[in-house]
């Protein structure tokens, strides 16, 4: 069970990081720098992590939200990242089956597409053996009228069956947080809003950085024996800071999700489909919403805020109304968006879609570390890598044991357990007055942390109703603000409860009620409420209306 990480301890944490020297210091808080902080301080390193917005609040919340095999890297015969990748996602499903979950995906083929039927056979089954896929999650094939009994909104003109296979649906923010409090429960002090604004040099060698909390104002000296520059797309702007960006460097490239109500988009299966200019899309059902994506397009805009684009949307209407045409979507039918950065390593002369995903490590002269590139799924080698290289440095001989350490909320005894500890939660819940379907939610969403959120439910129930709040989602509140270190309104309805993705008529319904109870917890005066309202209408409009592309003179 989780231990508690309040947002109104991020001060003290700031304080105890720069009272003592770290072993390590990690800049960036997704979800490699979770991993770096996890890695580290199960193998007894004192370390730190700070992230200048929230944690995962860059790419790390922004994905397809899948943590997969990469079929897509077999086409580019990237077979040694399918194999690392394929393996490493049966470890995430296992240390944390409550974010995670096995989808399967139906790949139509389409007369004149990317994939025939031979192809499509022998590379699934390449697929299966090279990600180690368990016996009863690999691929068979389905005829024309089968195909169209697993979805029947699919186009039937050219249809010549389809291929299906299983990928991994996650919840990329609420891994990258259940990371950050296993890392904390292991010794790591993890600051959100704390922004590095310089290095702090010995001679040539950085010994420490100069932080300013971005919600406080203060300013903090924080001193390691080693700093690690895991700040995704933000990379090249620290090691400009460092004066060693030379050689390699990013390419960041921008993808979107649009989501639709399943009434307006009933889909019922897991869809991923090759569409005209080669690249791949998925359509994939959670809860009662439907989304699509992804695009791949080159981005040299503002870094903290990418957006939908007119032309991303048209983009992915277009795509959705070709595989699904009986929809008739249009732009109004999209209820939210998001858009993500993906921080690839250039390569001279490839599409930003034929760019490798691999990661890779750059130390500089002044001994800064820094990781770039990679996917979600394979977070956790990533941080092996970095780690291994910190315990050599200080000639520590310790093996990475994260493989075999569950993240926080996955005590549910593995994949195979979690159904049994759903139902165990579940009467427990009951017990306390929820009805079954809030307890069930409950447990699925929050695994082993969620008897926590049961208490906090009953706690704060008087408050929710004062509000005019259920108590069902005041528990999830109040849980995001004490044990998750929420520190403001996006962060809580972003990255905590995805509800800003994937319940945005509930926010937009009950925007005033859920910042003034918010509001209650965090002590907020009148001043901070106008501004997180200002922020947030600000942000639900970014998700719901496109970015208009100018035009260049």
């Amino acid at each position: 069970m989780t231990t508690a990480f309040p947002a109104n301890e991020r001060t003290k944490r700031l304080e105890d990081m720069a009272a003592t020297e770290q072993d390590v210091l990690v800049i960036g808080g997704g979800i490699t720098g979770a991993g770096i902080a996890l890695d580290a301080a199960a193998r007894g390193l004192k370390t730190g992590l700070i992230d200048m917005q929230d944690f995962g609040a860059g790419t790390s919340s922004r994905s397809t939200k899948l943590v997969h095999g990469g079929l897509r890297y077999l086409k580019q015969l990237e077979v040694k990242l399918v194999a690392e990748v394929g393996k490493e996602r049966a470890i995430v499903y296992e240390n944390a089956p409550h974010v995670t979950t096995p989808e399967w995906m139906l790949l139509p083929l389409i007369e004149g597409g990317t994939f025939g039927r031979t192809s499509t056979s022998l590379g699934l089954k390449v697929y299966d053996l090279l990600a180690g896929v368990k016996k009863d999650e690999r691929r068979y094939m389905l005829s024309k009228d089968e195909t169209l009994q697993k979805e029947p909104l699919l186009k039937t003109d050219g249809l010549k069956g389809g291929g299906i296979y299983v990928e991994y649906r996650t919840d990329d923010a609420r891994l990258t947080v259940e990371t950050m409090k296993k890392a904390e429960e292991l010794g790591t002090d993890a600051v959100n809003h704390a922004k590095v604004t310089d290095f702090i040099y010995h001679g040539t060698q950085a010994v420490g950085v100069y932080v300013s909390d971005q919600i406080t104002g203060e300013t903090y000296e924080i001193y390691a024996k080693e700093i690690v520059n895991a700040a995704g797309p933000w990379v090249d702007t620290l090691r400009e800071k460092d004066g060693s960006k030379q050689g390699k460097y990013l390419h960041l490239t921008k993808g979107v999700h649009v989501v639709f109500d399943r009434e307006r988009f009933p889909l019922s299966q897991a869809v991923y489909f090759d569409v005209p200019d080669g690249r791949m899309v998925f359509a994939i059902p959670r809860g009662n919403k439907t989304y699509v994506g992804t695009t791949d397009t080159v981005y040299d805009g503002d870094i903290a805020n990418p957006r939908m684009t007119d032309e991303d949307l048209e983009y992915l209407i277009e795509a959705s109304s070709a595989m699904f045409p009986e929809l008739a979507l249009t732009r109004d039918d999209v209820e939210s968006s998001w858009a993500g950065l993906r921080p690839l390593i250039h390569e001279e002369g490839k599409s930003a879609s034929e760019i490798s995903r691999k990661d890779e490590v750059f130390i500089s002269d002044s001994g800064l570390i820094s990781i770039a590139g990679g996917k979600l799924t394979g977070y956790r080698k990533m941080a092996e890598r970095i780690v291994d290289l910190l315990c050599e440095r200080k000639g520590i001989h310790a093996p990475c044991p994260t493989a075999d350490i569950p993240l926080s909320g996955g005590e549910v005894n593995g994949s195979t357990g979690f159904s049994s500890y759903i139902e165990k939660a579940a009467s427990e819940g009951e017990a306390l007055g929820l009805t079954r379907e809030e307890a069930e939610e409950t447990a699925k969403f929050y695994g082993s942390n969620a008897p926590v959120v049961f208490d906090l439910m009953i706690t704060w129930e008087k408050t929710a109703e004062k509000h005019g709040l259920s108590r069902f989602a005041a528990g999830q509140l109040a849980y995001g603000v004490l044990h998750e270190s929420a520190a403001t309104a996006l962060d809580i309805l972003n990255r905590r409860t995805g509800w800003l993705f994937f319940d945005m008529p509930y926010v937009l319904n009950n925007q005033d009620r859920l910042l003034t109870f918010m509001g209650e917890i965090l002590n907020w005066d009148e001043a901070r409420l106008a501004a997180e309202n200002e922020a947030l209408s600000a942000e639900i409009e970014h998700l719901r209306t496109p970015e208009p592309v100018l035009a260049h003179a």
